[in-house]
């Protein structure tokens, strides 16, 4: 089985660079059958560094998904470009991106919906090795088995269907499966938005966690301020398809300069001071 990625622990320039990346959608209108484009984003920079966590927040319909989709490669930017450790990911053909993939991985919001019902937890988490033509049947199991232990789930559940999980754990199990190719950047697409307070903080805990033993480097998407308080480096607004404030954390939640960064952060005291009167 191949070794994970080795890097430079004294590494200056950004591990992921996104330049003026946009991303245009043509549609079709339903009778007249004429097209017109409709922009997700535009024109977006964003720089992340080695082992860190920077959060994308924004208001829904803001561009977050699409900017993260193309991030992770999986729809093609109509202008811009994407550097990991400095190569242009978009100027290399099929066949060459295709190892390169691995490096990236997503994990997106509902567990449920990114899980095959029909395979087992361990099946699930080896896939991406047959896919990728690495190790030998009894290697990828064992690499999936050592990952179950890590992520907090028992390696005896390894013939487990996904139903026969629950919500935290079946976040776990994806978590996993990103992992098992030993990536370097995982792109979280509101990862714990379907979880519980308490799933979500277990969550948020085994992802530090992992940051750190794994190497990893974290771009989280998310509307919630209070989770991004808690696990960011630093966090960047995007507004109607644009970043228009980004700064480390403390310092974005202590003066926020762009209006809609303001009204995310009035809306978070807003709902901190309901809970607190529900409780009190």
């Amino acid at each position: 089985m191949k070794s994970g990625p080795k890097f430079d622990a004294n590494r200056i320039e950004p591990l992921l660079r996104v330049t003026g990346l946009s991303k245009q959608y043509v549609q079709r209108r339903t009778f007249s059958r004429t097209e017109f484009t409709i922009s997700a984003f535009q024109d977006v920079n964003l720089a992340l560094s080695l082992g860190k966590t920077l959060a994308l927040v924004g208001e829904s319909g803001a561009g977050k998904s699409s900017l993260a989709r193309c991030v992770a490669l999986l729809e093609r930017p109509s202008a811009g470009k994407i550097e990991l450790e400095g190569e242009d990911l978009l100027a290399l053909g099929r066949k060459a991106l295709f190892p390169i993939r691995r490096r990236m991985q997503m994990i997106f919001q509902d567990p449920a919906s990114a899980l095959n019902p029909g395979m087992t937890a361990c099946e699930t988490i080896a896939e991406p090795l047959a896919i990728q033509r690495e190790g030998t049947k009894s290697q990828r199991r064992e690499r999936a088995l050592e990952l179950m232990e890590q992520v907090g789930l028992d390696a005896d559940w390894e013939r487990k269907l996904p139903f026969e999980f629950s919500g935290g754990q079946r976040q776990r199990l994806v978590i996993a499966r990103a992992l098992v190719l030993r990536p370097s950047v995982l792109i979280l697409d509101e990862a714990l938005s379907s979880l519980d307070a308490l799933n979500q903080a277990l969550i948020l805990e085994l992802l530090a966690e992992l940051q750190v033993s794994h190497s990893l480097t974290y771009l989280y998407i998310s509307h919630d301020l209070r989770l991004v308080s808690q696990f960011a480096d630093e966090v960047a607004v995007m507004y109607q398809g644009r970043i228009v404030e980004q700064k480390k954390t403390p310092a974005l939640f202590d003066s926020p300069e762009h209006f809609h960064t303001k009204d995310l952060l009035a809306t978070v005291h807003s709902v901190e001071s309901i809970l607190m009167e529900r409780s009190a």
